[in-house]
């Protein structure tokens, strides 16, 4: 089993190399935006129909599963500046539904908080993604379609938000290279060669 935690300031390219690497690893892939949308579909009216379209062994009947046994679904899918940071019980549901999933199989799970929660799972395989501030602006500024000044708050936004957080609820600094197993560099690397010195890796040392 493999569990690949990948994260990476605004821009990096986190994002979409984690896709890529779950793609060669034909594993699953798990971020915020995937965890909601599968929060929000079983608060709905027709959740028992929903539930069972869901089965077990699927990544959502997975997500549901951990989902329920946390007890509290809002804290692995809120965007990290919307969490109270004096609320612990955002802490305990996060951590409760990063170890239930982790138990379940092999996946790449971008952010929450996951290179700390597992910290210390024998399967965990830790990435962190690095690019010049002015790459990441220009990044930005492509896909959301901002001028400099608005990409440049969206991209400080983004890491302020996350460094507070990682600060008060695990004790650590965000891109402390010894959190992480390997640091990739993605103004040297494309995003297609990044995933594959990843995916290489974990077929080297992991089992699937």
């Amino acid at each position: 089993m493999c569990i690949v935690t990948i994260r990476g300031e605004l821009g990096s390219g986190a994002p979409e190399i984690g896709k890529l690497v779950a793609d060669k690893l034909q594993i699953d892939y798990i971020d915020r935006e995937i965890i909601a949308k599968i929060a929000e579909e079983i608060h709905r009216p027709k959740q028992d129909i929903e539930a069972k379209e869901m089965p077990p062994g699927t990544l959502l009947g997975r997500i549901i599963e951990a989902l329920g046994h946390s007890g509290y679904y809002q804290a692995a899918y809120l965007p990290t500046w919307e969490i109270p940071l004096d609320d612990t019980r955002y802490l305990t549901g996060l951590e409760s539904v990063i170890k239930e999933l982790a138990e379940t199989g092999s996946f790449v799970i971008r952010g929450r908080g996951s290179q700390f929660i597992l910290k210390d799972f024998p399967d965990a395989f830790h990435v962190l993604v690095v690019a010049p501030l002015e790459l990441r602006m220009k990044r930005v500024m492509e896909s959301l379609q901002l001028d400099e000044e608005a990409a440049k708050k969206e991209v400080e936004r983004f890491g302020s938000s996350r460094h507070e957080f990682t600060k008060r609820y695990f004790h650590a600094e965000l891109e402390d290279s010894l959190n992480y197993d390997l640091v990739i560099n993605t103004q040297r690397l494309i995003f297609e060669d990044a995933a594959s010195v990843i995916a290489t890796i974990c077929s080297q040392y992991f089992t699937f």
